[in-house]
């Protein structure tokens, strides 16, 4: 049997000192790329057993990537949920040194959505964020496209024209996947009174829609109300439960199509017993997780935010090595995850 190759003979074949073989078998400093190209090429000539080693040592450094995203609502556990979830997702990529800025809309005005934007792309070779639909915002969009940088939307589909494409749920899908289930679960006729952050949030809108056809599809003793916007804020939503429960004895169910879903919980909490009214909401969070094991909340549709994550950034790592190419088809949809009380 012939003798295995030594360090000694690989440095001999390869015309360096041990300690420089040693110095590229461990990736230490202090070594040219000629150098380690050199031990490479001896190390398969003589068939040392570390050559895929030394080859990995010659392997390019990962690629600085700077991505900026835009979200709002920081103290609302979803958004601050997916924050770190994007967070993850750019520590866990593979072939590339991702470096996320996360910038947070302090409200859902238009100024206040285009100042986060511009935040976001200072630097950036991608962007992605949720945003309201908003002709201020498109603009920013185009201008931030039109200087070189790929943009995604998120959750909520805004700036068509601009945007290099949408990642999120059908939410006219979502919308109906909600109808369905207070039409299956409501226990008489009755009413439905459906909440949205604002005529702002086309994503919403399109959930109301689908909310609204679904009850006309399968439950035409359910009258949907006067939609209300909340603002996606817990207080508003809670007040106005609580008002709706007091005017409306025969309230049977109750859509949150976005957020300010913990104000539409703590009031059926303190109001009714579990079942009597079926609550609808989007996204899971620790309350709507401990509502539905409570059967407070009788279906939560939420947004699979780790496979979006995962998803966005391959598509942004493309779009940035590529600019000028569309990253994938404009919409990329995902399967809502649907979760009931049996489901925590």
């Amino acid at each position: 049997m012939s003798k295995r190759p030594t360090i000694a003979d690989l440095a001999r074949a390869a015309g360096v000192g041990v300690a420089t073989v040693d110095r590229v078998l461990h990736g230490r400093a202090n070594v040219s790329t000629g150098t380690t190209a050199r031990v490479a090429a001896a190390a398969e000539r003589i068939g040392y057993h570390a050559t895929g080693l030394i080859a990995a040592r010659q392997a390019p450094p990962a690629r600085v990537l700077r991505f900026g995203f835009v979200l709002h609502k920081k103290a609302q556990p979803f958004y601050d949920g997916f924050a770190r979830q994007i967070e993850a997702a750019c520590a866990a990529a593979q072939g590339h040194d991702i470096r996320p800025r996360i910038v947070f809309s302090p409200s859902q005005a238009p100024e206040d959505f285009a100042a986060a934007f511009d935040q976001a792309a200072e630097g950036a070779d991608a962007v992605a964020g949720s945003a309201i639909n908003h002709p201020l915002v498109d603009r920013k969009i185009t201008g931030i496209r039109a200087a070189g940088t790929p943009c995604f939307a998120l959750l909520n589909d805004f700036a068509t024209a601009a945007r290099s494409q949408y990642f999120g749920l059908d939410n006219l899908r979502a919308g109906r996947i909600a109808g369905w289930t207070i039409a299956a679960t409501a226990p008489a006729p009755g009413k439905v009174a459906v909440f949205v952050g604002g005529s702002r949030w086309h994503g919403q809108v399109l959930r109301e829609t689908g909310c609204r056809a679904a009850l006309r599809d399968h439950a035409p003793g359910l009258r949907m109300l006067d939609t209300a916007v909340n603002l996606e804020t817990r207080q508003v939503t809670y007040e106005a439960t609580l008002d709706l429960l007091s005017r409306h004895g025969d309230l049977r169910g109750i859509y949150v199509a976005g957020g300010g879903m913990e104000g539409a919980i703590a009031a059926l909490r303190e109001s009714r017993p579990p079942g009597k009214v079926a609550l609808v909401v989007n996204e899971l969070t620790a309350d709507s997780r401990a509502a539905l094991a409570d059967g407070i909340v009788t279906m939560a549709v939420a947004t699979p935010i780790t496979q979006l994550c995962g998803d966005l950034l391959a598509a942004m790592a493309s779009a940035s090595v590529a600019p000028g190419e569309r990253p994938g088809p404009d919409r990329h949809i995902l399967e809502p995850t649907l979760l009931v009380p049996e489901s925590v």
